[in-house]
C-alpha cells in the first residue's frame, strides 16, 4: 500500500523569497494534515495512479482529509486515469480546512484547491485577496448537521443557545453555521463553536452532550445514521444558497499556468461525467476500491448512498446542463446572501471573482 503524501522538497543552494514560501506553505500544511491514512494501491507505474510518461506535475490542495467520499471527483479522476489522460500527474495534498487550503495557494504551493463560495467571496470581498473560482463542481450543499433525535436540531432555532462542532474555525463549516442562523433572523454569535474531528466516532460527543451537533459530509453523515439508531441529520442547503463547492485558483496560476488549469478541470469534468453516466455506480466503486481503502467506500451501501447525493448535487437536477460552469446569477444571489449576513461589504461585483474560460466547451 502506498500513502499519497506530498514529494519532498529538493534542496537548492539557495531560495527567493517565493520559493521560501511555497516550501514553507507545503511544510505547514503536511504538519497541520498529520498521518494521511489513505493510500493508493499499486506501483508508481499502475494504470490510475496519476503519474504518466510525460505528465506535468501539479498539486491539489484538499480541505478535506482523503477518506471521504466528498473527494470522489478528485479521486476517481486519479484512479480512473482521467488526469493522466489530460497530461497531469495530479498529487493530492491535504490541509487543515478552507483557510489554510487558500494560505498554501497564495503561496504557491499548489495549482488549485476547492473550497466553498462562502470562503471564496469573503477572502476576496474583505481582502482582495488575488484569487478566483474557475469551475463550481457543487449547485446544492453537500454537508449536514449531524445530531441526536434525543437533543433534536430540526431548525435554526435549535442551535440558538447550543455549541456546534466544526472541522476548523473561521472555515465553511463554521460560515456555514452563522449563515443558516442569520439567514433565519437569528443571531449566528448565540451559536458556540468547537472544533472537533470529522469522524463517525466524533458522534459521541453528541449522545455524551458535550456538542449539540457537528458538520460532516454526506459519508460521514450517512455512516453515522447507519450505526446509530439515534442519529439524524440537518440539511442546511434548505436555508443556505451560498453553500456551493468551487475550484479555486490564483490568477497568476490563471495567467501562467492556464494549460495546467484546464487539464486539471478537464481531468474533472470526465470523472463526474463517468459517475453521472454509471447509474449503478458498480463501475464506479470498482475503480476507487482498485486504488484506495476507507470505511464509507468499502461499504455498498454508504457508498452508494453517499455517491447518490453527491451525483444530485454536481448536476442540480440537471444532468444534461455541462457540468463545472459557474451561472452569474446564481454566483451574485449567494453574493447577495453573504452581503447580508454581514460577512462582506455591499457594492462589488462577484463576477470578477469569476471565471469560466478555462472550461472544456
Amino acid at each position: 500500500m502506498r500513502p499519497i503524501t506530498p514529494r519532498p522538497p529538493v534542496a537548492t543552494p539557495s531560495l527567493d523569497r517565493r520559493s521560501f514560501l511555497r516550501r514553507s506553505a507545503f511544510a505547514l500544511a503536511a504538519a497541520a494534515a498529520g498521518p494521511t491514512l489513505l493510500a493508493a494501491c499499486g506501483t508508481d507505474s499502475a494504470p490510475g495512479s496519476g503519474s504518466g510518461s510525460g505528465s506535468r506535475g501539479v498539486t491539489f490542495l484538499s480541505y478535506l482529509p482523503l477518506e471521504t467520499l466528498s473527494l470522489a471527483p478528485e479521486l476517481l479522476a486519479v484512479a480512473g486515469g482521467h488526469f493522466t489522460k489530460h497530461g497531469l500527474d495530479v498529487k493530492l495534498q491535504p490541509v487543515k480546512g478552507s483557510p489554510q487550503a487558500m494560505q498554501t495557494l497564495l503561496a504557491g504551493a499548489g495549482l488549485v484547491t476547492r473550497v466553498g463560495q462562502i470562503d471564496l467571496v469573503t477572502a476576496v470581498g474583505k481582502t482582495n485577496q488575488p484569487m478566483v473560482n474557475v469551475g463550481s463542481l457543487t449547485r446544492a450543499s453537500t454537508v449536514r448537521v449531524l445530531y441526536s433525535k434525543k437533543n433534536p436540531l430540526n431548525r435554526p432555532e435549535d442551535f440558538a443557545g447550543k455549541t456546534m462542532g466544526v472541522p476548523s474555525e473561521g472555515g465553511t463549516s463554521d460560515k456555514l453555521v452563522s449563515l443558516v442562523m442569520s439567514n433565519s433572523g437569528l443571531d449566528a454569535t448565540s451559536v458556540k463553536r468547537q472544533v472537533v474531528g470529522l469522524t463517525p466516532g466524533t458522534f459521541n460527543l453528541v449522545q455524551q452532550g458535550r456538542i449539540a451537533g457537528y458538520v460532516v459530509s454526506l459519508d460521514t453523515a450517512n455512516i453515522v445514521v447507519s450505526q446509530n439508531s439515534d442519529a439524524a441529520v440537518f440539511d442546511p442547503g434548505e436555508y443556505v444558497n451560498a453553500d456551493t463547492q468551487v475550484y479555486v485558483s490564483t490568477k497568476e496560476n490563471v495567467r501562467t499556468q492556464a494549460a495546467d488549469l484546464r487539464a486539471f478541470l478537464a481531468g474533472i469534468n470526465d470523472a463526474v461525467a463517468a459517475m453521472v453516466a454509471d447509474e449503478s455506480l458498480d463501475e464506479t466503486l470498482k475503480v476507487l476500491r482498485g486504488a484506495y481503502s476507507f470505511a464509507t467506500l468499502d461499504d455498498d451501501e454508504i457508498a452508494k448512498a453517499s455517491l447518490r447525493q453527491s451525483r444530485d448535487a454536481w448536476t442540480g437536477g440537471k444532468p444534461a446542463d455541462p457540468f463545472l460552469v459557474t451561472g452569474e446569477q446564481a454566483w451574485s444571489t449567494g453574493y447577495e446572501e453573504l452581503v447580508k449576513a454581514g460577512m462582506v461589504s455591499s457594492g462589488l461585483d462577484p463576477r470578477v471573482w469569476l471565471d469560466n474560460s478555462l472550461l472544456s466547451a
